[in-house]
């Protein structure tokens, strides 16, 4: 029997999730709308708006991997899930840049999650290296990583093959600015919370903001989400706010913590192993970050077509690690672990998963 029908159905498993959302904080009808309508043009872009189905049937499709070391891990993580941004010194640094979904569980699960968005970009020709090829440079580089206790991915001295790729999109500010005014609405309120949030991390206090709403990702689609876009000293900044939300691991795995509504995303990201951005974290219930051409999601198709794969699946394997290491004492655990897997068990478990995701999200889709 397939462990996948044992699941709830999945347009079922999306009710329910948009009804607790809607229990959480105040959604947003139109963008939920949105959200469904992008949902069903790809597997992908399912996988990516879905993390509450993922916290539902991997334990039904790959058991074994429930028994892992539990870390607070990113939960929501796939292979566009990687941006830049300025650290205190101003470098360019590299790494996961959504930490919505963080919560406790197998550190499988961003291991998996990840070679599984992998499988899709293969599949829609997106990366031209082999499945199994990637599963290896993940585990591999995520593995010595581990070990080696941590390797913040600085864009300046070394890693220049992947500072590259990541710069190759920073050449055109105008068109970053342009595309982001193209996509709000203007605001004559904001809550006040959102408000201090957005505040808290401009240049200058009292400065005359205006506000926008944006429609932006996936996953986060039908929270509210404000922008402030405006002039400072010669150019433009912007600065964006949206409303943090429990993990959908805790919504669907209620026992496995004390707490299942309790926030994850600043003891993840300051504990983890990198040079820090700066502007990101939680403020009250907000999630508070600075935009700019340097400091965004970086999707595979903003890289440049001629492009080293190998150093940039590579990066993804450390920095993963790296954000891993934000639970440093369950390290040796993790590597005991790892070395009892079976040669391809990343392969097999992802396309477990490739499988599963396809046919939840025709079931979706129909």
């Amino acid at each position: 029997m397939n462990p996948l029908k044992l699941a709830t159905p999945v347009k079922t498993a999306n009710r329910n999730y948009e009804t607790w959302l809607k229990g959480q904080v105040k959604a947003v009808k139109a963008d939920l709308a949105y959200k469904h309508q992008v949902m069903a043009e790809s597997p992908f872009i399912f996988l990516r708006g879905t993390f509450f189905r993922w916290a539902e049937i991997f334990p039904l499709m790959l058991p074994a991997l429930m028994d892992c070391p539990i870390l607070v891990a990113v939960g929501d993580l796939h292979i566009e899930n990687f941006g830049t941004w300025r650290d205190h010194e101003g470098r360019l640094a590299w790494g996961i840049n959504d930490f919505d979904e963080s919560f406790p569980m197998p550190y499988s699960v961003d291991l998996v999650r990840l070679a599984t968005s992998a499988l899709f970009a293969i599949k829609d020709g997106r990366l031209s290296l082999d499945a199994r090829d990637v599963c290896k440079i993940l585990t591999r580089n995520y593995t010595e990583t581990i070990a080696d206790g941590g390797a913040p991915i600085v864009l300046a001295e070394d890693h220049q093959e992947l500072g590259k790729m990541a710069r190759a999109r920073l050449k055109n500010p105008a068109r970053f600015y342009k595309n982001m005014q193209r996509q709000t609405q203007s605001r004559t309120s904001v809550p006040r919370e959102a408000e201090e949030a957005l505040l808290s991390i401009c240049p200058e206090p009292g400065m005359e903001l205006h506000y926008y709403h944006r429609t932006a990702g996936v996953g986060s689609l039908g929270r509210e989400r404000y922008l402030v876009l405006t002039d400072y000293r010669g150019g433009l900044i912007a600065r964006e706010c949206k409303n943090a939300l429990p993990s959908a691991w805790g919504f669907i795995h209620p026992d496995s913590v004390k707490d299942p509504s309790k926030l994850y995303i600043d003891e993840l990201v300051k504990g983890a192993h990198r040079s820090p951005d700066p502007f990101y974290g939680l403020h009250g219930q907000w999630i508070r970050r600075r935009l700019a051409p340097d400091c965004a999601r970086v999707e595979l198709n903003d890289l440049p077509v001629a492009r080293d794969e190998e150093t940039l699946i590579t990066s993804m394997g450390v920095e993963t690690a790296n954000v891993h290491l934000s639970n440093a004492e369950v390290a040796d655990d993790v590597l005991k672990d790892l070395s009892k897997r079976p040669k391809n068990w990343l392969c097999d478990s992802a396309t477990i998963m490739f499988e599963a995701t396809v046919k939840d999200w025709k079931g979706f889709k129909a």
